[in-house]
């Protein structure tokens, strides 16, 4: 995996480059000291890994994420605990690496990345990448709550908001119905509602107009329709 470091500061960056040798799947191809320099470098190449300080004067880590429009996977380096739950709400973010850094920590680090890599689907694949292979993470009260895919029944729109149905329990989530499609797997999930994504192995019946999962009765757009049948092999 090709990979960059950014940090403000000389040591913090040579740590970094000093654990990046010791890890034959990563290649350094540069080093910088500030986030600008870096986001020029990356409109001109392409790389896989992104190892990021947040607190960098003039324009932080956070700001480097939030500018690029498709920013390359990204590992959080930084002395400051408080962006922890933040950092997790940008797609981009696969892990957060609190100073100083240990080589085992470092490695488990890698691993998520290379898991994630795994999880990544071939560009024009009919499916949906997670990035935390068969879970996701949704942010309640600055806590981040892990589902398993195969747990969650159904997701609701409601306003600013999404009600996520699981097995266990319900959960709502400021968030929209767009984002969190994304990060759910086709092979899965299917929006078949303006209002209404559901994990279709969990149909227990299905009408002209609707579905049964569990006790809850869920309306299915005439749009929406033809692709469910397709998905459930009763065309």
């Amino acid at each position: 995996m090709t990979c960059i470091i950014i940090d403000d500061e000389a040591a913090a960056r040579a740590i970094v480059s000093q654990l990046c040798a010791k890890t034959p799947e990563l290649d350094v191809i540069e080093e910088f000291s500030n986030a600008i320099d870096a986001i020029k470098f990356l409109n001109q190449q392409n790389i896989d890994l992104v190892f990021l300080d947040i607190h960098m004067p003039g324009f932080t880590g956070i700001d480097f994420v939030q500018t690029l429009k498709n920013p390359p996977m990204v590992v959080l380096t930084t002395s400051d605990t408080n962006f922890a739950i933040e950092a997790y709400e940008y797609e981009a973010i696969v892990d957060y690496l609190v100073k100083p850094i240990t080589p085992e920590r470092f490695a488990k680090s890698i691993q998520k990345v290379k898991n994630s890599l795994t999880a990544q689907p071939v560009q024009g694949a009919d499916t949906a990448s997670s990035g935390v292979g068969n879970e996701l993470y949704i942010n309640i009260d600055r806590r981040l709550i892990k589902l398993k895919f195969e747990d969650i029944l159904f997701i609701e729109a409601k306003g600013d908001y999404i009600d996520v149905k699981t097995t266990k329990e319900d959960y709502r989530v400021h968030n929209t119905l767009k984002k969190i499609k994304e990060k759910l797997p086709a092979e899965l999930f299917l929006q078949i509602h303006r209002s209404y994504i559901i994990n279709f192995t969990k149909i227990i019946d299905i009408e002209d107009n609707s579905v049964l999962i569990e006790k809850n009765v869920i309306p299915i757009s005439r749009s929406n329709r033809p692709e469910l049948m397709r998905r459930l092999n009763l065309l």
